[in-house]
């Protein structure tokens, strides 16, 4: 009975410290910290390797991380603990998807085929994993018939979607027309997508970042109002409403106010603008108040925070020129 007891006692602390481990990369994950959430999630796997949930948190790190092909093992390793698990076959699916975005011609088309059986597969497993299905859609209307897709086999989806869910059948109408670049005919899918009552902050940010790009303040406005009630603690609703502003021209104080708190708050995560289109959008307002000195700084931390960032190159060689 003792040794019973004390073997008992050993699997509980194993269990308990297991869970530690998930609950610490969890938390490093949320914060960003996606080295550190690597290393306790690997910790984790290490002490119970049948756990799916670690293997799939696993492959979101290694996305963030750009280390693409260690994000695919992990994604392949949950699907094999649970093959009946809709969602480790979407995030397999966008595990794919990212390296193929990332490899030569020939790798990429095996790839995006695997990509699109993935997010089949998803989709089969459970009709409602909505994100899952508007992963497959994605894919269709923007893969070529010779590596799995076509816009004739979203059709049935967006339908269904529709059925299921009437924002997400706007959006994802909308999104395939995005693809197709019919944009005029995506503005009104969009539109109507935020009218529909989503339940997405994901679909609702999504529709965001397509009306910035797009300077379109009043779907801006309606992104936040909307990304606000679904997900009140969200920063990117800050971010948008700032954006918003901004393009209006109006109340440039409180733009301002939303814009520093967002490139305070806000995670480095896919999905998420970076801080750096922050302090971009940050200079344009100060630009736009006369106050070159101050925009150039704002610039200038976009770029350290991000180099490549378009908006603050130009505005830069603007300033310049002035």
């Amino acid at each position: 009975m003792t040794i019973l007891l004390m073997a008992s006692a050993a699997m509980a602390t194993t269990g308990v410290k297991q869970d530690a481990d998930l609950e610490a990369g969890r938390r490093a994950y949320e914060t960003s910290d996606y080295a550190k959430a690597i290393q306790a999630l690997q910790a984790a796997a290490a002490k119970d390797p049948q756990n799916g949930d670690v293997h799939l948190l696993l492959a979101k790190s290694y996305l963030e991380m750009e280390q693409r092909d260690a994000a695919v093992k992990s994604a392949e390793r949950a699907v094999a603990i649970d093959p009946r698990s809709s969602t480790y076959h979407e995030w397999l699916g966008r595990a794919y998807g990212e390296k193929a975005d990332h490899a030569g011609p020939f790798p990429a088309i095996g790839l995006a085929r695997r990509a699109g059986r993935e997010f089949e597969a998803a989709v089969q497993l459970d009709e409602k994993n909505f994100s899952g299905r508007q992963a497959l859609i994605e894919f269709d209307c923007s893969a070529p018939g010779f590596v799995g897709g076509g816009e004739e086999k979203a059709l049935p989806h967006i339908q269904r979607l529709g059925e299921l869910d009437a924002a997400e059948g706007h959006y994802a109408k909308g999104n395939c027309r995005r693809q197709k670049k019919d944009f005029a005919v995506a503005d009104g899918e969009f539109t109507k997508s935020l009218e529909s009552d989503p339940k997405s902050a994901e679909l609702i940010f999504d529709i965001g970042d397509y009306a910035m790009k797009r300077s379109q303040p009043d779907m801006l406005l309606a992104v936040a109002s909307a990304g606000e009630r679904v997900a009140p603690n969200d920063p990117r609703g800050y971010f948008y409403r700032g954006v918003a502003l901004l393009l209006k021209k109006e109340n440039p104080a409180e733009a301002e106010r939303l814009l520093r708190e967002y490139a305070q708050k806000a995670p480095t995560r896919n999905g998420y603008p970076r801080p750096a289109a922050a302090h971009a959008w940050l200079g344009r307002l100060l630009e736009n108040q006369n106050k070159p000195d101050d925009a150039a700084k704002e610039y200038e931390t976009a770029l350290k925070l991000e180099p490549k960032n378009k908006m603050a190159q130009e505005a830069l060689k603007r300033l310049k020129k002035r």
